[in-house]
């Protein structure tokens, strides 16, 4: 359905920390960045589908990016190892427990998910549904 996603963050190099380890258990990793231009890609299963820009702050006065409006993005992952994967590098890249890996029941008996907060606030899931 979606051909991509931007997101926007605080802190480019810190994002990009985060997100290289929290991805790179699922296959997904940096194809470039550019952070005199204030952005990054990620490519996984061959296309670019996921990306970062930096608030401008040259072009606004309002420091930190205000609380995130509800937002919720949900990796795919080959298998369980790498939801666990996924979950242990995003927290130990600054990344908040917002529910560790474990089975979903209530979406169906083979949900098996672990949610993080990045260091933007932003919900983010990795999820293997075999």
């Amino acid at each position: 359905m979606f051909d991509h996603l931007s997101i926007g963050v605080t802190d480019l190099d810190k994002s990009l920390a985060f997100y290289d380890a929290a991805l790179k258990p699922l296959g997904i990793s940096q194809m470039f960045a550019m952070s005199d231009r204030g952005i990054a890609a990620y490519v996984g299963a061959g296309q670019v589908s996921f990306w970062l820009y930096s608030k401008d702050a040259n072009q606004s006065n309002l420091g930190e990016l205000p609380t995130p409006p509800r937002f919720h993005l949900a990796f795919r992952a080959v298998d369980r190892a790498a939801v666990d994967a996924f979950y242990t590098s995003a927290i130990e890249k600054g990344g908040t427990d917002e529910g560790a890996p474990g089975i979903r029941t209530q979406y169906h008996p083979n949900y098996y998910a672990a949610y993080v907060r990045d260091p933007n606030g932003y919900k983010i899931e990795a999820v293997c549904q075999k």
